[in-house]
């Protein structure tokens, strides 16, 4: 595996590890999108926090099928990047019919105007809260992926970020970004 992927899904998978203990587990994705929730009003009644919990739940289901070797119903780094390197991520067309579900349910959740546009504080709130990002690297990756400056990011342009994320190893990327620095 590459040095450049290597980076990126490490980073990636301690944006997983809800908990910090080396491990993803289906805790953390049940943490996460109940504290996503909670930053933005949905109770535990929201249809919208039901359904992203259903989407993430479907994604751990299919991580734990593909990576979990020793079947101990938990994930480690070694796990996760050995997953991708056997070809998790087969193409960016597979990629967008398995991701779109995920980032239409965070819209969901998000989006509160349901205008179809994230600003930079709607970024850092998400972020900070799904997947603790902190309020610098959220404003260095909505930065970055605001590539026409009109202070809104799509769906679209957090899709197209999260592939490039995973399939374009270019280091000037802005892509690079997405979960901030990598030396981080």
């Amino acid at each position: 595996m590459k040095d450049f992927l290597d980076r990126k899904l490490s980073k990636r998978f301690r944006t997983f590890d809800d908990d910090h203990n080396g491990f993803i587990e289906q805790s953390d994705f049940e943490m996460s999108v109940a504290r996503l929730a909670e930053e933005f009003g949905h109770d535990e009644e929201s249809s919208a926090r039901q359904r992203l919990l259903d989407v993430c739940l479907g994604l751990w289901q299919h991580l734990l099928q593909v990576a979990d070797t020793n079947t101990d119903e938990r994930i480690s780094e070694a796990e996760y990047k050995r997953a991708f390197a056997l070809g998790l991520l087969e193409t960016p067309e597979a990629f967008d019919q398995a991701y779109m579900p995920f980032l239409e349910s965070i819209m969901d959740i998000v989006d509160q105007d349901s205008d179809g546009r994230l600003t930079v504080t709607d970024e850092i709130r998400w972020t900070g809260a799904m997947m603790q990002l902190s309020e610098q690297d959220a404003r260095e990756a909505f930065r970055h992926l605001d590539k026409d400056e009109d202070g809104f990011i799509t769906t679209h342009d957090l899709l197209e970020a999260i592939r490039a994320y995973y399939f374009d190893d270019s280091l000037d990327s802005p892509r690079y970004w997405l979960l901030g620095s990598l030396d981080s």
